[in-house]
């Protein structure tokens, strides 16, 4: 009910017992229901958008909503307008892949890694939330024994990646199973098989790069080409990369590792940012408290509970009245 509604007297009245001499007996909260937002009106309103479909899924902590939140609203950003109304449709998978990524060993993988890897899997047209894909999301995380043709060599062949990477992998994997297009399983077919071969070139372009660079590298440029039936086959794919000389194959490792430079550059920003809020939301909060401290010691009224109305402060010797 509304409370200030004046109706055939005012609702607290009636809770006194037309009594206005009486104490209340009932603690009244004036609030209002707050709608989930239908769609999305601007750039500035799809984070929101986001946040309120998640109010209706309880099994994801509030942790993991405020961390996944922002990552899909990129990923949102990024689709067009047909994938976003998709993405937007597999929202109900959030809580199939928690249910897997609440299993994981919170240090080795990280809540922030969680909420990129939910993230980056529903920003994925491809991705539905099947059985098929959730359990192959299962394999590459570990929490099923990985299948002997494909997770099994994948997991060997990039152990030396770093697992911001691996998740990124994982990310572009996943949503190729379950589709049931011959062609789709050709092409994972051609990126396992690929893996080692492509492996053993960039080595042999460049000597003097890091193990994890090399996979990093290699399973990348497989993913770009190779996953995705339609784009290359293994015999272009061979043809391009043969092609590529030790810069050319530098130059797409820097471009690649530059995302991840500003991604570490823009959180710096934003902690600083926050700091800085938080700083003057502190001494807002202090120069508030002054402001009570004052007016406690200088006021003249003060509320008697045991009456329910205010009364004066007696300055001198004055004692509380409960």
């Amino acid at each position: 009910f509304d409370a200030r509604k004046e109706e055939d007297g005012n609702m607290l009245s009636k809770l006194q017992g037309g009594d206005s001499d009486k104490p209340c007996g009932a603690f009244v909260v004036q609030a209002q229901k707050k709608s989930m937002a239908e769609g999305v009106d601007d750039a500035d309103s799809v984070e929101e958008f986001i946040k309120s479909r998640l109010w209706m899924m309880p099994s994801l902590e509030d942790r993991d909503k405020k961390l996944v939140a922002p990552r899909l609203a990129r990923a949102y950003d990024a689709l067009d307008s047909q994938d976003q109304d998709r993405m937007v449709q597999h929202f109900d998978s959030l809580p199939k892949i928690y249910a897997s990524l609440i299993k994981m060993d919170q240090f080795a993988f990280t809540f922030s890694m969680q909420a990129q890897l939910a993230a980056d899997l529903l920003g994925d047209p491809d991705f539905v939330g099947n059985d098929l894909q959730v359990n192959n999301m299962k394999m590459g995380l570990g929490l099923r024994k990985p299948s002997a043709e494909f997770w099994a060599p994948v997991g060997k062949l990039t152990a030396a990646m770093a697992p911001e990477d691996k998740v990124n992998l994982l990310s572009y994997i996943v949503p190729r199973f379950g589709s049931g297009d011959a062609s789709q399983d050709e092409a994972l077919e051609a990126f396992v098989s690929g893996l080692k071969p492509t492996f053993a070139v960039i080595r042999s372009k460049c000597p003097a790069m890091d193990e994890s660079d090399v996979q990093l590298l290699g399973s990348e440029l497989l993913a770009s080409e190779v996953l995705k039936p339609g784009r290359s086959t293994r015999e272009e794919f061979a043809g391009w990369l043969g092609a590529l000389n030790e810069v050319d194959l530098e130059f797409i490792l820097t471009k690649r590792k530059s995302f991840k430079t500003d991604a570490k550059e823009e959180l710096a920003k934003f902690k600083e940012e926050r700091e800085m809020d938080e700083k003057r939301v502190e001494e807002r909060r202090e120069k508030i408290q002054e402001q009570v401290k004052a007016a406690r010691e200088n006021r003249s009224v003060i509320f008697n509970p045991r009456t329910g109305k205010m009364e004066e402060v007696e300055k001198e010797g004055f004692k509380l009245p409960f």
